[in-house]
Protein backbone atom coordinates (compact mmCIF):
# COMPACT_ATOMS: atom_id res chain seq x y z
CA UNK A 1 0.00 0.00 0.00
CA UNK A 2 1.53 3.36 -0.94
CA UNK A 3 1.85 6.18 1.41
CA UNK A 4 -1.00 7.93 0.52
CA UNK A 5 -3.54 5.23 0.25
CA UNK A 6 -2.29 4.51 4.07
CA UNK A 7 -2.71 7.65 5.40
CA UNK A 8 -6.26 7.67 4.35
CA UNK A 9 -6.64 4.29 5.47
CA UNK A 10 -5.51 5.67 9.29
CA UNK A 11 -7.71 8.80 8.84
CA UNK A 12 -10.63 6.72 8.30
CA UNK A 13 -10.00 4.68 11.20
CA UNK A 14 -9.27 7.77 13.46
CA UNK A 15 -11.78 10.24 12.09
CA UNK A 16 -14.95 9.45 14.38
CA UNK A 17 -12.64 10.35 17.43
CA UNK A 18 -11.07 13.47 15.97
CA UNK A 19 -12.79 16.73 15.86
CA UNK A 20 -11.15 17.79 12.47
CA UNK A 21 -10.60 14.34 11.23
CA UNK A 22 -13.59 14.56 8.19
CA UNK A 23 -11.74 17.80 7.64
CA UNK A 24 -8.50 16.23 6.95
CA UNK A 25 -10.28 13.21 5.20
CA UNK A 26 -12.12 14.98 2.42
CA UNK A 27 -9.49 16.50 0.98
CA UNK A 28 -7.36 13.36 0.31
CA UNK A 29 -10.69 11.27 -1.21
CA UNK A 30 -12.46 14.28 -3.03
CA UNK A 31 -10.97 14.02 -6.38
CA UNK A 32 -11.23 9.72 -5.87
CA UNK A 33 -14.79 10.52 -5.06
CA UNK A 34 -15.71 12.96 -7.63
CA UNK A 35 -13.76 10.72 -10.63
CA UNK A 36 -16.31 7.92 -9.45
CA UNK A 37 -19.73 10.62 -9.15
CA UNK A 38 -18.30 11.74 -12.91
CA UNK A 39 -17.90 8.32 -14.22
CA UNK A 40 -21.49 7.65 -12.60
CA UNK A 41 -23.05 10.95 -14.32
CA UNK A 42 -21.74 9.80 -17.18
CA UNK A 43 -24.05 6.50 -18.09
CA UNK A 44 -27.07 8.77 -17.27
CA UNK A 45 -29.28 10.75 -19.79
CA UNK A 46 -28.48 13.62 -20.98
CA UNK A 47 -30.03 16.54 -18.81
CA UNK A 48 -29.82 14.46 -15.75
CA UNK A 49 -30.84 17.57 -12.76
CA UNK A 50 -28.14 16.12 -10.66
CA UNK A 51 -24.64 16.73 -11.01
CA UNK A 52 -21.44 15.02 -10.07
CA UNK A 53 -20.27 17.82 -7.82
CA UNK A 54 -23.75 17.13 -5.91
CA UNK A 55 -23.61 13.40 -6.30
CA UNK A 56 -20.37 13.60 -4.72
CA UNK A 57 -21.65 16.09 -1.67
CA UNK A 58 -24.56 14.17 -1.04
CA UNK A 59 -22.80 11.25 -0.81
CA UNK A 60 -19.96 12.02 1.67
CA UNK A 61 -22.74 13.67 3.86
CA UNK A 62 -24.15 10.95 4.19
CA UNK A 63 -21.05 8.73 4.37
CA UNK A 64 -20.01 11.08 7.91
CA UNK A 65 -23.46 11.16 8.69
CA UNK A 66 -23.16 8.24 10.67
CA UNK A 67 -20.79 9.32 13.75
CA UNK A 68 -20.59 5.55 14.73
CA UNK A 69 -19.46 3.98 11.33
CA UNK A 70 -15.79 2.43 12.51
CA UNK A 71 -13.99 2.14 8.44
CA UNK A 72 -11.99 -0.39 7.99
CA UNK A 73 -10.06 0.39 5.34
CA UNK A 74 -9.98 2.36 2.04
CA UNK A 75 -11.53 -0.30 0.65
CA UNK A 76 -14.77 0.03 3.21
CA UNK A 77 -15.04 3.37 2.92
CA UNK A 78 -14.84 3.41 -1.07
CA UNK A 79 -17.28 0.54 -0.91
CA UNK A 80 -19.40 2.13 1.03
CA UNK A 81 -19.01 5.44 -1.14
CA UNK A 82 -20.31 3.19 -4.44
CA UNK A 83 -23.71 2.29 -1.97
CA UNK A 84 -24.18 6.05 -1.13
CA UNK A 85 -23.83 7.51 -4.27
CA UNK A 86 -26.20 4.59 -5.44
CA UNK A 87 -28.50 5.72 -2.75
CA UNK A 88 -28.54 9.00 -3.78
CA UNK A 89 -29.12 8.37 -7.57
CA UNK A 90 -32.08 5.90 -6.35
CA UNK A 91 -33.78 8.52 -4.28
CA UNK A 92 -33.28 10.85 -6.73
CA UNK A 93 -35.46 8.77 -9.26
CA UNK A 94 -38.05 7.95 -6.99
CA UNK A 95 -38.49 11.74 -6.35
CA UNK A 96 -38.49 12.82 -10.29
CA UNK A 97 -40.71 9.57 -10.51
CA UNK A 98 -43.24 10.93 -8.08
CA UNK A 99 -43.10 14.40 -9.73
CA UNK A 100 -43.43 13.17 -13.21
CA UNK A 101 -44.98 9.91 -13.91
CA UNK A 102 -46.36 8.29 -10.69
CA UNK A 103 -47.28 4.69 -11.38
CA UNK A 104 -45.88 1.59 -11.12
CA UNK A 105 -42.49 0.75 -12.63
CA UNK A 106 -41.79 -0.71 -15.63
CA UNK A 107 -39.30 -3.74 -15.75
CA UNK A 108 -36.41 -3.15 -18.72
CA UNK A 109 -34.34 -5.26 -20.24
CA UNK A 110 -30.57 -4.84 -18.83
CA UNK A 111 -28.19 -4.41 -21.77
CA UNK A 112 -24.38 -3.79 -22.27
CA UNK A 113 -21.65 -3.22 -19.32
CA UNK A 114 -22.75 0.10 -17.67
CA UNK A 115 -25.92 1.20 -16.58
CA UNK A 116 -28.22 2.16 -19.52
CA UNK A 117 -29.39 5.83 -18.98
CA UNK A 118 -32.68 7.04 -20.83
CA UNK A 119 -35.24 9.41 -19.58
CA UNK A 120 -37.14 7.08 -17.40
CA UNK A 121 -35.83 6.85 -13.22
CA UNK A 122 -38.48 3.58 -13.24
CA UNK A 123 -35.16 1.95 -14.98
CA UNK A 124 -32.95 2.73 -12.09
CA UNK A 125 -35.80 1.86 -9.35
CA UNK A 126 -36.14 -1.10 -10.92
CA UNK A 127 -32.24 -1.79 -11.26
CA UNK A 128 -32.16 -1.15 -7.44
CA UNK A 129 -34.74 -3.91 -6.54
CA UNK A 130 -32.96 -6.24 -8.78
CA UNK A 131 -29.75 -5.50 -6.77
CA UNK A 132 -31.47 -5.91 -3.80
CA UNK A 133 -32.54 -9.34 -4.85
CA UNK A 134 -29.19 -10.08 -5.96
CA UNK A 135 -27.18 -9.39 -2.85
CA UNK A 136 -30.10 -11.84 -0.56
CA UNK A 137 -28.96 -14.49 -3.51
CA UNK A 138 -24.97 -13.73 -3.51
CA UNK A 139 -23.57 -10.80 -1.93
CA UNK A 140 -20.05 -10.98 -3.36
CA UNK A 141 -21.66 -10.47 -7.11
CA UNK A 142 -23.78 -7.84 -5.68
CA UNK A 143 -20.61 -5.83 -4.37
CA UNK A 144 -19.73 -6.29 -8.06
CA UNK A 145 -22.17 -5.66 -9.88
CA UNK A 146 -22.81 -2.00 -7.23
CA UNK A 147 -19.19 -1.04 -8.20
CA UNK A 148 -19.06 -1.56 -11.95
CA UNK A 149 -22.39 0.03 -11.88
CA UNK A 150 -22.41 2.56 -9.39
CA UNK A 151 -18.71 3.54 -9.32
CA UNK A 152 -17.70 2.74 -12.73
CA UNK A 153 -14.77 0.81 -11.59
CA UNK A 154 -13.17 -0.97 -14.24
CA UNK A 155 -12.25 -4.92 -13.40
CA UNK A 156 -8.86 -4.36 -12.29
CA UNK A 157 -10.20 -1.76 -10.21
CA UNK A 158 -12.86 -3.88 -8.90
CA UNK A 159 -10.96 -6.67 -8.05
CA UNK A 160 -8.10 -4.18 -6.16
CA UNK A 161 -10.68 -2.72 -4.17
CA UNK A 162 -12.62 -6.31 -3.50
CA UNK A 163 -8.72 -7.90 -2.88
CA UNK A 164 -10.01 -10.83 -5.25
CA UNK A 165 -8.37 -12.14 -8.59
CA UNK A 166 -9.75 -10.39 -11.59
CA UNK A 167 -11.01 -13.41 -12.69
CA UNK A 168 -12.83 -13.94 -9.66
CA UNK A 169 -14.35 -10.66 -10.57
CA UNK A 170 -15.37 -12.06 -14.35
CA UNK A 171 -17.10 -14.65 -12.93
CA UNK A 172 -18.80 -12.61 -10.23
CA UNK A 173 -19.66 -10.31 -12.96
CA UNK A 174 -21.08 -12.66 -15.57
CA UNK A 175 -23.55 -14.13 -12.86
CA UNK A 176 -24.59 -10.64 -12.19
CA UNK A 177 -25.29 -9.12 -15.25
CA UNK A 178 -27.22 -12.81 -16.20
CA UNK A 179 -29.30 -12.66 -12.99
CA UNK A 180 -29.88 -9.23 -13.58
CA UNK A 181 -31.07 -9.37 -16.80
CA UNK A 182 -33.66 -11.94 -15.78
CA UNK A 183 -34.97 -11.00 -13.31
CA UNK A 184 -34.96 -7.14 -15.35
CA UNK A 185 -36.49 -8.59 -18.39
CA UNK A 186 -40.11 -7.91 -19.20
CA UNK A 187 -42.45 -9.78 -18.89
CA UNK A 188 -43.91 -12.39 -21.23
Amino acid sequence: MDDAAAQVTRLLQQAGDEQDGWERLLPLVYEELRGLAERRMGAERAGHTLQATALVHEAYLRLIGDTEMAWESRRHFFGAAAEAMRRVLVDHARKVRSQKRGGDRARLALTGLDLPGGDDPDHLLALDEALDQLAAEDPRAAEVARLRFFAGLSVADTAAALDVSERTVMREWSFARARLSAWLAPPG
